[in-house]
């Protein structure tokens, strides 16, 4: 059974149960009117009944009719003249029903009373209307969230496992190119890939990582660079300010420490750097990144690190709002350069 179809049946006995306790209501009032001198018998339900007509007459045409076609739609004048017009005639005719079957003069207290009456159910069935409608608006917001967050979570994990290959596959590009001259340096490479790879496997699983851990995976890249590299490009490496718990997206710095020492050893002669600043405030982080620039691989058709920076960008967009991180990123002729303000946790 669908949730649809056990609402609608939940609605439906709940209609049943009021008009039943109305009747009994109805009942118990014409016994106390008459000073409990009426007995059970089917002319008193039958008068019960016809009390019970014309409140479901006021209740039903405000319910489907007056509120969703008028108070909706924000014709409030019209829906108090309708209302008021509907009220009356709702008491008029079980008035002068009631004054029929009891063979007396219909009175202007008889038809004041049912007026009334007729305005009280309305007023409670309304405000059940406007408490149901909130709750049922409340589980379509709750179950439309839900399938939101779903989908993102779907398409974060999807991008989460687009980094492990790419950052595996870099990695070994370059411990390949070392293993081919029998470096001594190949060994030291692979330790230090292991424990970068242990971050990026198991710790960066989580939407939100240790800012310490981050940190210490980028001291960790970097190191491996430097072993790599040696002294063929001049790197400095700057953290100002201290971590404490704060917490950051896993692997945001990745993407652009990948760039910059893919492209910055292609600069010729002994200009190659790379200058990698790491500044903790109290509440957010400042990420700049600068790396000398061969003009010409500008024009050269993007490779694998292309995926990698559409990939953080997409990540910092579904984890964090537009004024909680500020990316700036600028390829001049001679240098590649990178800023990151981001919020932290």
């Amino acid at each position: 059974m669908s949730d649809r179809t056990r609402y609608r049946k939940l609605k439906n006995t709940g209609h049943i149960l009021f008009w039943m306790a109305s009747l009994a209501f109805a009942m118990l009032s014409f016994d106390i009117v008459s000073e409990h001198k009426l007995s059970l018998t089917p002319d008193l339900f039958f008068k019960a009944i016809i009390l019970n007509i014309g409140f479901a007459l006021a209740v039903y045409s405000n319910l489907y009719l007056f509120i969703p076609r008028l108070l909706k739609k924000h014709k409030y004048i019209f829906y108090v003249f309708w209302l008021v017009l509907t009220l009356f005639g709702s008491a008029l005719l079980v008035s002068g029903i009631l004054s029929w079957v009891e063979k007396r003069d219909l009175t202007r207290l008889l038809l004041s009373a049912n007026f009334f009456t007729s305005a009280g159910y309305v007023f409670i069935t309304s405000l059940a209307k406007f408490l149901t409608d909130w709750i049922e608006l409340q589980d379509i917001s709750l179950r439309y969230h839900k399938a939101e967050r779903q989908r993102l979570e779907a398409e974060l994990n999807t991008l989460k496992a687009q980094i492990n290959p790419h950052f595996l596959f870099n990695s070994l590009n370059n411990i390949y190119s070392l293993a081919l001259v029998n470096s001594e340096k190949t060994p030291q490479l692979i330790l230090k890939l292991s424990d970068l790879m242990r971050h990026v496997l198991y710790e960066s699983r989580e939407n939100f990582i240790s800012l310490k851990k981050e940190i210490g995976f980028v001291t960790n890249f970097i190191e491996l660079q430097r072993i790599r590299l040696s002294d063929q490009v001049k790197i400095a490496f700057t953290i100002e300010g201290e971590p404490a718990e704060r917490k950051i997206m896993p692997l945001v710095f990745e993407p652009f420490l990948d760039n910059a020492f893919k492209h910055g050893p292609r600069s010729s002669g002994d200009d190659a750097y790379i200058r990698i600043l790491i500044r903790i405030l109290e509440n957010e982080l400042d990420f700049e990144i600068t790396n000398s620039f061969n003009a010409a691989d500008i024009r050269k058709p993007k490779g694998a690190h292309g995926v990698g920076l559409e990939n953080v960008k997409q990540r910092l967009a579904m984890l964090y709002t537009k004024n909680e991180y500020k990316l700036d990123i600028n390829g001049r002729e001679n240098d590649f350069e990178v800023k990151l303000k981001i919020k932290l946790k």
